[in-house]
C-alpha cells in the first residue's frame, strides 16, 4: 500500500493544505505534514483539489459499438477528464435491458479499473416504450442499477412512465427521463427559433422538452416517486423544475457543458459537430441553464459524452449523428462558464459534479468530503492554465468534440481512484 503526499493544493478551492493518501483512503488533511514514509510526493501549489467527478450520464457505447468507444476507452477519457464515477447509458447493442447485460458492462468497468462504472438500465425493452423492461432483475444483479433511461428517446407514454416510476419506488430507483414528444420532433434538426428559419432547417421547439418536464413531475408527484431530467436545455424546462421543487417534488436535473456555452449560432457554419438531442438553443436559454445551476434549480453537470466515428459526422448535416463528446473538456467549460463568470465557487463545482450526482446515482464511495478516513477519489486541477482543444491527444476513440481549436481554461493533472494514480501529469496509468 503506497503512500502519497499532495502538497500544498487548494482543497475546493480553499487554502493551501496538504493531503496525504495511504493506501485507498484519505489519512491527513494539513499543513506542513511529514513526508516520512511517503512514496510520492505531488507539488500542487495554485492547483485546485475536488473529489473525483461524477458523470451521470456516459455512452459508453460497448457492447455493440465499438467503432465509437469501449468501456476502456471511454473510462481512459474519464480519468483524463477527472472523473471517478460513470453511469452509462443503456443505448447500447443489445441495449442493456436485462441483468446480463448490466453486468457484462459493470464487470468490464471492473476489469479496465480508470474508473468505476455504474450501467444504467433500460426502462423499456429495447428502448421500445411498449413494455417495461426488467427493473427489478437489472436492480438486484451484480451490477445493483438504481438508474433506469431510455435515453435517446423518450419513455413517451404516460402509462409507462408511470408504472416505471411506481416500480423503482419500492427500492429507491430513480428514472432519467430524455424529455422529447416525438410527434413535436419529426423531421427536427436544430432548435426552432430565427435561426432554424434562416437555414431551412427542421425546428425542434422548445414546448417538446417542455411538455414531457411537465408531465413527468406531475408523475413523480402523483406517485410519490423520484425523477431525473436529462440533458435540460430550455428556459422554460428551467421554470417548471423551479416550480415543482416549491411544491416539494422530487425531481432532480440536468445539464450538459455544451448548453452552458454554445448556441444555435453555430448552426450557421452546417459543421455536423454542432447536432446535439436535445440541440443547442438560445443565448437567452443558456443565461438562464447557468443561473439555474448557480441557484440549484438544476441539480447536477453531466456530459451526455457521446461518442460517434468519424464517418457518422464527417457528412452533410441531415446525416449526421446526434452527439459530441464532453469527457475530457466537461470541468474547462465548466470553469469558463461557472467560475470565471463569478456563478460558482470550486465548491459549487464539486457539489453539481461530484456530490449531487453521487447522491442522485446513490455511488457509494463517490462524491465524498476531501477528509480524513474518505475514500481517496480525487482530481488535482490547473486552474490557472489556458490552452487550445486538440482532439488529437483524446484518450477517447471519437473526436467529435465542438470545442476543436478553441482556447478553454484549466486541465486536470492528476486523478486517483482509490489512492491509485489512473491519470497523472499528462499520462494515462
Amino acid at each position: 500500500m503506497s503512500k502519497t503526499l499532495i502538497r500544498g493544493a487548494r482543497v475546493l478551492g480553499g487554502d493551501p493544505q496538504d493531503v496525504l493518501i495511504d493506501g485507498t483512503t484519505v489519512a491527513a488533511v494539513g499543513t506542513g505534514l511529514d513526508t516520512e514514509g511517503v512514496d510520492t510526493v505531488v507539488e500542487a501549489e495554485g492547483k485546485v483539489l475536488l473529489p473525483g467527478l461524477v458523470d451521470l450520464h456516459t455512452h459508453l457505447r460497448e457492447p455493440g459499438r465499438e467503432d465509437s468507444e469501449t468501456v476502456l476507452t471511454g473510462t481512459r477519457a474519464a480519468a483524463k477528464g477527472g472523473y471517478t464515477q460513470v453511469f452509462a447509458m443503456a443505448n447500447t447493442f443489445p441495449v442493456a435491458d436485462t441483468a446480463g447485460v448490466v453486468e457484462q458492462v459493470y464487470r468490464l468497468g471492473q476489469e479496465h479499473g480508470y474508473c468505476d462504472v455504474q450501467p444504467i438500465g433500460a426502462v423499456t425493452v429495447g428502448l421500445e416504450g411498449e413494455k417495461l423492461a426488467e427493473l427489478g432483475a437489472m436492480h438486484e444483479s451484480a451490477a445493483g442499477v438504481t438508474v433506469f433511461s431510455d435515453d435517446g428517446k423518450c419513455v413517451h407514454d404516460a402509462v409507462i412512465m408511470r408504472r416505471a416510476l411506481e416500480y423503482v419506488k419500492a427500492f429507491g430507483g430513480v428514472v432519467a427521463q430524455h424529455a422529447q414528444e416525438p410527434r413535436l420532433t419529426e423531421g427536427a434538426q436544430m432548435n426552432e427559433g430565427v435561426v432554424s428559419a434562416e437555414l431551412g432547417l427542421g425546428g425542434w421547439p422548445a414546448v417538446a422538452e417542455e411538455s414531457v418536464v411537465a408531465r413527468d413531475v406531475l408523475l413523480a408527484e402523483h406517485v410519490g416517486s423520484r425523477v431525473h431530467i436529462c440533458h435540460l436545455s430550455t428556459a422554460g424546462s428551467v421554470e417548471i423544475v423551479r416550480w415543482a421543487k416549491s411544491r416539494g417534488i422530487d425531481v432532480t436535473a440536468e445539464v450538459t457543458p455544451h448548453h452552458l456555452l454554445l448556441t444555435d449560432e453555430m448552426v450557421r457554419s452546417y459543421n455536423p459537430v454542432y447536432k446535439v438531442n436535445p440541440p443547442l438553443r438560445t443565448e437567452r436559454d443558456v443565461m438562464a441553464l447557468r443561473e439555474a445551476l448557480a441557484d440549484g434549480t438544476i441539480d447536477i453537470v453531466a456530459t451526455d459524452h457521446a461518442p460517434h466515428p468519424h464517418e457518422d459526422k464527417d457528412c452533410e448535416w441531415a446525416a449526421a449523428a446526434m452527439g459530441m463528446v464532453g469527457l475530457e473538456t466537461a470541468l474547462s467549460v465548466v470553469q469558463e462558464t461557472m467560475v470565471e463568470t463569478g456563478l460558482l465557487d470550486w465548491a459549487g463545482v464539486a457539489d453539481r459534479m461530484s456530490v449531487a450526482p453521487a447522491r442522485i446515482g446513490r455511488a457509494k464511495g463517490h462524491g465524498r468530503p476531501v477528509a480524513v478516513g474518505e475514500p481517496a477519489n480525487l482530481v488535482l486541477v490547473d486552474t490557472a492554465y489556458r490552452g487550445d482543444v486538440d482532439p488529437a491527444g483524446f484518450a477517447s476513440r471519437s473526436r467529435n468534440t465542438p470545442y476543436e481549436g478553441r482556447e478553454l481554461p484549466g486541465r486536470v493533472t492528476h486523478t486517483w481512484l482509490r489512492g491509485k494514480a489512473t491519470y497523472s501529469d499528462g499520462k494515462l496509468a
